[in-house]
């Protein structure tokens, strides 16, 4: 039978506050005030699932809808897996605690090819179906999913879901809830809805298409669309502000879109073609949501989001704008992957603080020929300059990724890596200065469905000798740090990424046979075992033995053979000279799985770009040069936005940290329900975002980094609840306690109630460095019957003893043994409880808690009693009442 969700959630469990729900501007909305429940559910942990951006977009969005609720799910960690299958309790949203089966409909995001797996996962543990097919019969939610490899090649997944959304969803997930809310009320059954939510553009209905003998997909029924529409939607900014984790995330910060789409044109790049044209932020709403958005979270660190940051205009502008707005706030902004060769000294004066973050290009190619077949538009020279003005403004480590296995690659581009590596580190040495450091990811190339690249391939031995090359060159280099991705994973990626919908039966066994979590490094080599062996299963080793060698190319028509089953080499020339040309008759006319997916590119466009790469030929950014007709620009995707960047503000000068101590002020307060679940490091981070967002005054420490002057007096165990904890502040202006006061309570949770506020001489010892005990209510349960009497007994006798010895290892390993009956000064019998099962009685205790770490713990009391009762004891509750400083 099922257990109530907040049980299953304790202290035992790894962050469980990952699964409360309550984090600063999450949304709850009365239930039965809904008319369509979402939950948008992303199948990965925590961290990196709450801190997605268009998680969070689409998670405002949906609730900003009316008579509509959107809620959250997660994949959850092992732990409490087992804990759910155990006690046979479904998975549930964070925010309502409800089951996944109770909603209406339940969003995924697929953005990884190997990730479905985790989607099968998180259905399994709700309790339904995996298949829309098993979900014809009883009342289950409809399953969708988006996001880039649904939207690219949704075929391999098409079992799994009711639809698919393809592309943006900001437009597009709003009007599925239309449909569905007048559907609901007209009483439709799941057919009838999902006929209707197929006349939408942007959603495909895979069980009115089938997959035909070539692969190809084609419609069932006559009232759908040939081929479905990618959506297309203009940022908003002001939507990516909300969830606040009380947790550490992945991306622990405000981010906010600056640019949608890339018009770049890498050949290789799957999201530089899925999200043309390119649509610039408005700059004035860019700086009104950061300034917005770093008010109302509490945030120390923004990052501005694109695929290619330097190529919107206004970048400079707009970094030197809130730096300057929020100077004395020690704020920190971050960019991820940007372009090396629009990296100029206005966009290094922008980045970081007083917390130097670290800096990423992708040069992708270690040659100048390798860069133009990919049409990277990068020279030497700007490699140079933008790698040159990083170390000269102060970096000196700087992280570069590259990517082998590219078509047309040879040796001599391979080691052309590690010489262009060496070339800037000799580019960038002088005396007296740290000599320039790399931190190297080489990834392997894998062809992506609507690129320019997608039918090429290459085989496994390929990228071993490749990588192994690498090793070699590197070895002489100082100075480099090299990373390289999984061969294994890149097969997989490579199989899954451009199959059919035949592969549905293969992604299940994979699940089946433990696959999950597979972009993780630890799980790769399970991950690697149970999609061998599920395509081994499904006939279809053959097959991928073909991507491993290189030679299965999808313009090629399949044939059922097996070990006798041959394609010709990949169609890219093993030579330097690329001057080869494609007849019109050439296999890449044969269609593709995902050929009714219409991202807006035009499929001939693609060939002749492929063509223009044997030329090594480049092809202008058409956001900033002549248009390159893929076919995007129209009616349907709409056309490039590029705004005219303003001027760059004049600088108003660095944080200067200000260390002047006017006012100390010790609050108590208390950790009760929720936030006890909440760890003291987590608790640290949250004071700090209380002091931003309400504006007040607090004192910064000194030296190179410098943190906020606040000291919380002692670490409170998780789980435990308290009504007696204290936290100093230290002010820069005098503030009013009763202001302060409100201030806090206004920017807390609830479950952090304050107490009292006095004020203190400037001169008096921290609260951390004045405590000498604590005082305890614990609640114990003995194994088997017990009186009251027999508790007070106990009692008596631990108060009568002079000693007991517990053994302790120190910080440095050693073991030694103490007397915890010094550090015991009052024990008490507050009440008892007796069951047939066994007797629960609540104690109070004083005990030693000093900073030179002699504490008496409550576990120890539990030791003491079993001692002098002879009995086994269980300590189901902490409750911390006070702190007790000394003079």
């Amino acid at each position: 039978m099922a257990v109530a969700v907040e049980k299953l959630i304790t202290s035992d469990i790894l962050k469980p506050a990952r699964y409360l729900g309550n984090e600063r501007l999450a949304v709850h909305k009365p239930w039965e005030t809904a008319t369509i429940r979402w939950v948008l559910t992303y199948p990965e942990v925590y961290e990196v699932g709450s801190s997605n951006l268009g998680h969070i977009i689409l998670y405002n969005i949906l609730n900003a809808q009316p008579r509509q609720l959107c809620d959250r799910a997660y994949l959850p960690g092992p732990d409490l897996s087992a804990k759910l299958r155990q006690t046979n309790t479904p998975l549930f949203a964070v925010e309502s605690k409800r089951w996944l089966r109770e909603f209406d409909i339940l969003g995924f995001s697929l953005s990884y090819e190997l990730g479905a797996t985790n989607i099968l996962e998180m259905l399994d543990l709700a309790g339904i179906p995996l298949t829309w097919q098993e979900r014809t019969q009883g009342n289950y939610p409809l399953i969708f999913a988006g996001g880039q490899t649904a939207t690219s090649n949704p075929e391999p997944y098409a079992d799994f879901f009711d639809f698919v959304a393809l592309g943006d969803g900001e437009e597009l997930l709003p009007e599925i809830g239309l449909v569905l809310e007048e559907g609901k009320q007209a009483g439709f059954n799941r057919k009838q809805l999902l006929l209707d939510l197929a006349q939408i553009p942007g959603v495909y209905v895979p069980q009115f298409y089938q997959m035909v003998e070539d692969g190809s997909v084609h419609p069932l029924v006559s009232d759908v669309p040939k081929r479905i529409l990618r959506r297309v939607a203009i940022p908003i900014p002001a939507y990516s502000i909300g969830l606040v984790p009380y947790v550490e995330t992945v991306h622990d910060r405000l981010t906010i879109e600056i640019r949608r789409g890339c018009t770049r044109g890498c050949r290789f790049c799957q999201p530089g073609m899925l999200t043309r044209p390119a649509r610039d932020v408005a700059p004035e709403k860019v700086v009104e949501a950061i300034e917005a958005g770093m008010r109302a979270t509490g945030y120390n660190e923004f990052s501005l989001l694109s695929l290619s940051c330097s190529d919107y205009l206004s970048l400079p502008a707009v970094g030197m704008e809130i730096k300057n707005r929020l100077k004395n706030e020690n704020i920190t902004l971050s960019l991820p992957s940007q372009r090396v060769d629009r990296f100029d000294e206005n966009i290094a004066n922008i980045l970081g603080g007083t917390r130097q973050g670290g800096l990423t290009f992708a040069p992708e190619a270690g040659t100048q020929r390798m860069r133009d077949i990919v049409n990277k538009g990068l020279t030497n020279e700007e490699l140079l300059r933008g790698v040159k003005t990083a170390w000269e403004k102060g970096w000196d480590k700087i992280k570069l990724y590259f990517m082998i296995g590219l078509p047309g690659e040879t040796d001599a581009d391979v080691v052309g890596i590690a010489e262009t590596v060496s070339w800037l580190q000799r580019e960038c040495q002088t005396k007296g200065r740290r000599p320039l450091n790399f931190n190297l990811t080489i990834s392997n190339f894998t062809p992506k469905p609507h690129t320019p690249f997608q039918w090429h391939s290459v085989s496994t031995s390929e990228f071993e000798r490749k990588q192994k090359l690498l090793r070699q060159e590197f070895r002489r280099i100082k100075g480099v740090k090299l990373n390289f991705t999984d061969i294994r994973i890149s097969a997989m990626e490579d199989f899954i990424g451009r199959g059919d919908r035949s592969l549905g039966k293969v992604v299940r066994r994979a699940w089946e046979l433990g696959a999950g979590m597979d972009s993780w490094y630890e799980s790769v080599d399970k991950a690697f075992a149970a999609w061998g062996s599920a395509i081994a299963e499904a006939g279809l080793d053959w097959k991928y033995r073909q991507v491993e060698k290189g030679k299965w190319n999808l313009f090629h028509k399949e044939n059922t053979g097996r070990e006798e089953h041959t394609d010709t080499e990949s169609y890219i020339p093993a030579s330097p000279h690329l001057s080869v040309s494609l007849s019109p008759d050439t296999a890449l006319d044969t269609s593709l799985p995902w050929d009714h997916i219409d991202t807006g590119i035009d499929k001939n466009w693609l060939k002749q770009d492929l063509q223009r790469a044997l030329e090594a030929a480049i092809v202008p950014d058409c956001s900033f040069d002549g248009c390159s007709h893929c076919g995007v620009c129209g009616v349907d995707f709409g056309h490039n936005i590029v705004i005219e960047p303003p001027t760059v503000p004049k600088f108003a000068g660095e944080f200067v940290p200000n260390t002047n101590k006017v006012q100390r002020l010790r609050v108590w307060f208390g950790k009760q329900g929720d936030m006890a679940l909440v760890s003291h490091l987590d608790l640290l981070r949250l004071f700090d975002r209380v002091m931003r967002r309400a504006g007040l005054p607090v004192a910064f420490t000194g030296g190179f980094h410098p943190t906020p002057r606040i000291s919380v007096a002692n670490a409170l165990a998780l789980g435990a609840t308290s009504r007696g904890e204290i936290v100093d502040f230290e002010l820069t202006q005098p503030v009013d306690m009763e202001t302060f006061r409100g201030h806090l309570v206004r920017e807390l949770p609830t479950d952090i109630p304050i107490y009292n506020v006095v004020e203190l001489d400037l001169k008096a010892p921290a609260a951390s460095q004045a405590i000498v005990a604590a005082e305890y209510l614990i609640t114990v349960s003995a194994i088997g019957a017990a009186t009251p009497a027999q508790w007070q007994n106990w009692i008596e006798q631990i108060q009568a003893k002079d000693e007991f010895r517990w053994e302790q290892i120190t910080k440095s390993g050693k073991s030694q043994l103490v007397n915890l009956r010094d550090r015991l000064f009052e024990l008490e019998l507050v009440t008892t409880n007796d069951t047939q099962a066994d007797s629960t009685a609540i104690l109070r205790y004083v005990g030693s808690c000093r900073p030179d770490g002699v504490l008496l713990r409550p576990e120890q009391i539990l030791f003491m009693l079993e001692i002098v009762a002879g009995l086994e004891f269980n300590l189901s509750h902490i409750q911390r009442n006070r702190l007790v400083l000394g003079i």
